[in-house]
């Protein structure tokens, strides 16, 4: 009957236990997973000789802000701030526009050698051709050294073409592709002004992975960039540790003693200025993201 409220199941004593468990466990894991990323936190505003004796627990010990000024002391972080954010969002775009348009091709029933095509690129999940030839073939190519080869050589990634595949496949009605065809709408039409709008979700996902697998990246950039100026904030950062230990290694007595500390102190203080900026962007996509993660996951 139209405004009648529909009654409560009650739940029995087995489901609210059940719950209770439930949420409880959903709480350790969330302190598991939460608490590393406070503590490094703290720590960086912390003594390090209170952090090494474990008197860092809830709060920061001794607040000094001596590893970050040591750590931004170096001007050569801003250009690796700025040469991370132009790979980032230029090797995103890039990698979304090859592995989206790849993963689409190869959902549609429609092409000739479709499992064929999907094969080799599974095969390149398992084997390659190594680093040598890897570098060869970029120099030839006439990328070392240059922005692009941050951007263009890995810019493919099977994974990502799976996972926005099997979307396009399970979300995409083949119906909505045939009504198109009988309104005369073309497979660009169709693919830019009707699949892409239904595919937020997805988008957004492979955009996340991307993005965050290239504000990471630093060990292309030590293979196959040699000039210092176009280095990424990951690897700047990197060799700012790296100098900073061999200056302590070299030291003696008191001036040993105030290296190890600001050692200490940077280690915390680069997770926080690399990691912060990336972890800002989360928040901006989580509402596609976990739907994108199911719905792509529902079939390989």
């Amino acid at each position: 009957m139209a405004g009648t409220k529909s009654k409560k199941v009650k739940k029995s004593g087995a489901d609210k236990v059940f719950e209770i468990a439930l949420y409880i466990l959903s709480a350790l894991i969330l302190i598991m997973v939460l608490y590393p990323l406070y503590f490094v936190v703290i720590a960086s505003f912390s003594d390090p000789s209170a952090v090494a004796s474990g008197k860092v627990w809830l709060w920061p010990q001794g607040f000094t802000l001596d590893g970050y000024e040591e750590l931004l002391r170096h001007d050569e972080i801003w250009t690796g701030y700025w040469n991370t954010i132009l790979y980032t969002i230029t090797g995103t775009l890039f990698g979304m526009f090859v592995n989206i348009f790849a993963a689409y091709a190869l959902s549609r029933k429609d092409l000739v050698g479709r499992r064929f095509f999907m094969m080799m690129f599974v095969v390149t999940m398992f084997f390659n051709g190594g680093l040598i030839p890897t570098f060869l073939t970029i120099k030839d190519f006439g990328l070392y050294d240059s922005f692009w080869v941050m951007v263009i050589p890995f810019a493919v990634s099977t994974y990502n073409i799976i996972v926005a595949r099997t979307f396009f496949e399970n979300s995409i009605p083949e119906d909505l592709n045939d009504a198109a065809k009988i309104d005369g709408c073309g497979n660009l039409y169709y693919f830019f002004k009707i699949v892409l709008p239904l595919s937020k979700a997805i988008l957004a996902v492979i955009g996340l992975w991307t993005a965050v697998g290239m504000w990471n990246s630093y060990f292309n950039a030590l293979i196959y960039i040699k000039d210092s100026a176009k280095y990424p904030l990951q690897l700047i950062l990197r060799n700012i540790l790296i100098t900073n230990n061999l200056q302590m290694s070299f030291g003696s007595g008191e001036a040993m003693q105030i290296a190890l500390r600001l050692s200490n102190l940077m280690r915390y203080s680069v997770i926080i200025v690399s990691t912060l900026p990336i972890m800002c962007f989360y928040p901006f996509v989580q509402k596609y993201f976990n739907q994108g993660v199911m719905i792509g996951a529902v079939k390989g």
